[in-house]
């Protein structure tokens, strides 16, 4: 206890110190509610925020702030205005862009939301935002045995990290069950079975800061991806391959001693509750010629299962993954040109394809998508609904000329939710479908030539 008391202060002075004199927005919230889950290894936030404009001028835009602990962890953030109550409400998505703001507390990230309409004086707007943090639970203690529960701790405030005036506000944080071991009090604080609810508070000033400290058990499975990187190869004459390439990590409580699969097959209960030794990936539709493989060979024990909409594939590793266990293995298919490849009203050709990880409930650490386009392509270019960085490679496969061009798209910290499609187009004449059946048929010819002139050419020696 004396040194979570401790941590707790040095948070609170670390921020503190950092405090501006005072705020000069026209903005205040009027009321804030926040609800914290975190059932799973990645959390989601979700907030609702009622701002009203005391000022004068209208105001075009509203920021986030988030304190140095988690701006490293934000993999996603999302918001919308809410139009209309109760039955007729309507959502409006909004633009969400990183932001500065020079008096801030050292350390601060901030995002602005773009407001569809500005906000007139004396006007209210309510918002709800979406944001997911990952690698933000840590596990206490570091090191369990087979037969132990995961303890992990969850670092947070008690009241939001904001830029302006906030009049009232009550946060929730939902555990995965009601077994927590210990909470930080900032009355009024209140308990209620696996939720616990801080607030409500009032007239909060800019950037207040409560640091609070959760201790519960989760014994879900912290599965991350350290790196993932998907090729998908572009074929004209009717195909698409593709192959993923999986580092995957158990990132939680790390295993100590020694691994009993007796008992761990004997009390599945008891026994491993934090590991996982099964993974689904939830595939396109109508896939074929699939694999699963590591570095000894091919993995036998998968299942896949097939229909209209989406394929579905269960695998497990050779061996349960405990924590700090890492397990490396390949997952190859195919898919049918027509339903991915595309022709844009201008001419070019554009693959629709899904951007992400296929498993389920899983972080990617790094993420690195290669598109392979046919040999002869030009001009092109990325359309992804959110920052990337990308490049471009030569690769060379049998019968290749001049080479065939590779688009490269790398992501870091990606959750589930960024599974959205994303666009690569390209310039490409079908002329160039021609050249390697041409070569083939040159190389032939050739040879055919070559055998009928050596038939007749007469290589005997005369007097």
């Amino acid at each position: 206890m004396r040194l979570l008391r401790l941590s707790l202060v040095l948070s609170s002075l670390a921020l503190l110190s950092f405090l501006p004199a005072s705020s000069s927005q026209d903005l205040q919230i009027v009321n804030a509610e926040r609800r914290i889950d975190l059932s799973s290894h990645i959390i989601k936030v979700f907030l609702t925020l009622k701002v009203e404009n005391t000022g004068t001028s209208p105001a075009s835009e509203v920021l986030l702030a988030f304190p140095p602990t988690q701006a490293d962890h934000l993999a996603l953030l999302k918001a919308q205005a809410v139009i209309g109550k109760r039955k007729k409400k309507t959502y409006l998505p909004l633009d969400v862009n990183p932001a500065e703001l020079p008096d801030g507390p050292n350390g601060t990230k901030y995002f602005s939301i773009s407001l569809h309409n500005k906000l007139g004086a004396g006007e209210v707007a309510t918002l709800e935002i979406l944001y997911m943090l990952t690698h933000s639970l840590d596990p206490f203690p570091v090191e369990i045995s087979q037969s132990e529960s995961q303890l992990v701790y969850y670092r947070d405030s008690a009241v939001i990290l904001s830029p302006y005036h906030i009049k009232q506000q009550t946060t929730f944080i939902k555990t995965p069950s009601s077994k927590i071991e210990s909470f930080s009090m900032v009355e009024p604080t209140n308990r209620a079975g696996a939720e616990l609810r801080y607030g409500p508070y009032e007239n909060r000033s800019p950037y207040s800061y409560s640091p609070i400290i959760v201790h519960f058990e989760n014994n879900n499975p912290f599965a991350v991806v350290e790196e993932l990187v998907r090729e998908v190869e572009i074929s004209h004459w009717g195909s698409i391959q593709v192959t993923e390439q999986y580092k995957l990590a158990h990132a939680g409580a790390r295993h100590k001693g020694v691994f009993s699969r007796v008992e761990y097959q004997s009390r599945p209960g008891s026994s491993g509750t934090s590991s996982f030794k099964h993974l689904l990936a939830r595939l396109p539709p109508r896939v074929h010629s699939m694999y699963y493989r590591d570095e000894i060979g091919n993995i036998s024990s998968s299942h896949l299962r097939l229909d209209s909409k989406k394929s579905e594939l269960e695998i497990e590793p050779r061996y349960p993954l405990f924590g700090g266990w890492k397990a490396t293995f390949v997952i190859g298919y195919g898919l049918l040109l027509e339903d991915f490849l595309f022709e844009s009203p201008d001419g070019r050709r554009y693959l629709n394809f899904t951007f992400g990880c296929p498993l389920v409930e899983t972080v990617v650490d790094k993420l690195t998508i290669k598109v392979v386009l046919p040999e002869g392509s030009l001009d092109p270019s990325v359309v992804v609904p959110f920052p990337v960085n990308q490049y471009l490679e030569k690769k060379y496969s049998y019968l290749d000329v001049v080479g065939r061009t590779v688009v490269v798209v790398e992501k870091e910290n990606v959750v589930p939710e960024q599974s959205s499609p994303f666009q690569v187009y390209y310039h490409f004449s079908p002329i160039f479908m021609l050249a390697e059946p041409m070569m083939l048929t040159s190389v032939f010819f050739l040879l055919f030539v070559t055998c009928v002139a050596y038939l007749h050419i007469d290589l005997s020696i005369r007097k």
